[in-house]
């Protein structure tokens, strides 16, 4: 967790700590005021927990300052424009979030992507996704809504056929070998992703393991209409808009695009990777 989303935590749980002292309230008053456990109001008010849009409005209204919500609300929001947990965001299951980008994506006119492990979301087969999302509710525990959610990554799909959109999409080509579903269903993946070269609204390019980089390649990011960077970790996504993030991350974008080969070069490079899965 970065150390200004976690002194963020803090300021906005002084803030409540101020509103509930001001209203004259112990904890344990407005931790059964809101029906809450004791440990809520301390964790929340220490910034050992990240509070939702629906708690802040409960700890407005409970210590009779609805004059605040909008206020707390708009906390929470930046909070989670910095980080967001995939436990926490998953929470529900996989629908929302992949309903989340069909929005997102739709919205977009440009779009720039790389991916160092894994084929970007947008251009999945179902048993690809289907293997990615179990993989994903396995190892953090969240519901398995899988055929949920992989519906609703195929519908974010869509945007790929409608004009006005462009993906400018880098892999790195060990994605290619990384395998997430049966061989079978990878090799599928692999005729898919090759099938997307000549798109109008895709370009895609393929960084070859023996080129000469000068970067590491540490992880997966979007770029949206070159206002906001999504970059994910192992438990969590990192919404980034400050100017000189978008810019930094755009650097890094054009720097692996020099590294890349595109058309037949790729087309060759996916095939290869193909040839692997099927054979005995």
């Amino acid at each position: 967790m970065s150390t200004d989303y976690q002194q963020a935590r803090e300021a906005l749980g002084a803030r409540l700590r101020e509103l509930r002292t001001e209203a004259s309230f112990l904890g344990k008053d407005l931790a059964e005021r809101l029906n809450w456990p004791r440990s809520k109001v301390s964790r929340l008010e220490n910034g050992k927990q990240t509070a939702t849009e629906a708690d802040v409005e409960a700890w407005a209204l409970a210590v009779e300052r609805p004059d605040v919500v909008g206020e707390l609300k708009g906390r929470t929001r930046s909070l989670e424009t910095s980080y967001r947990s995939w436990k926490r965001q998953l929470a529900t299951g996989h629908r929302a979030v992949q309903e989340s980008h069909v929005l997102q994506e739709a919205q977009a006119e440009t779009i720039h992507i790389f991916e160092s492990g894994i084929i970007p979301g947008i251009f999945q087969t179902p048993e690809y996704a289907r293997g990615v999302l179990t993989d994903v509710s396995n190892r953090l525990g969240t519901p398995r809504d899988i055929e949920e959610g992989v519906r609703a990554r195929m519908k974010r799909q869509d945007v790929l056929y409608q004009p006005g959109h462009h993906f400018h999409a880098l892999v790195w080509e060990a994605a290619l070998h990384v395998v997430r579903c049966a061989p079978e269903a990878m090799a599928a993946q692999l005729d898919r992703l090759g099938s997307l070269i000549g798109l109008d609204t895709v370009t895609l390019g393929v960084i070859p393991l023996g080129a000469r980089t000068p970067f590491s390649p540490k992880h997966g990011f979007w770029i949206i209409d070159e206002r906001i960077v999504i970059s994910d970790t192992w438990n969590a996504e990192l919404w980034l808009d400050s100017a000189d993030d978008v810019a930094f991350y755009r650097k890094m974008w054009d720097l692996m695009n020099e590294s890349a080969v595109f058309n037949h070069q790729a087309h060759r490079l996916i095939m290869r990777a193909r040839a692997q899965m099927t054979l005995p």
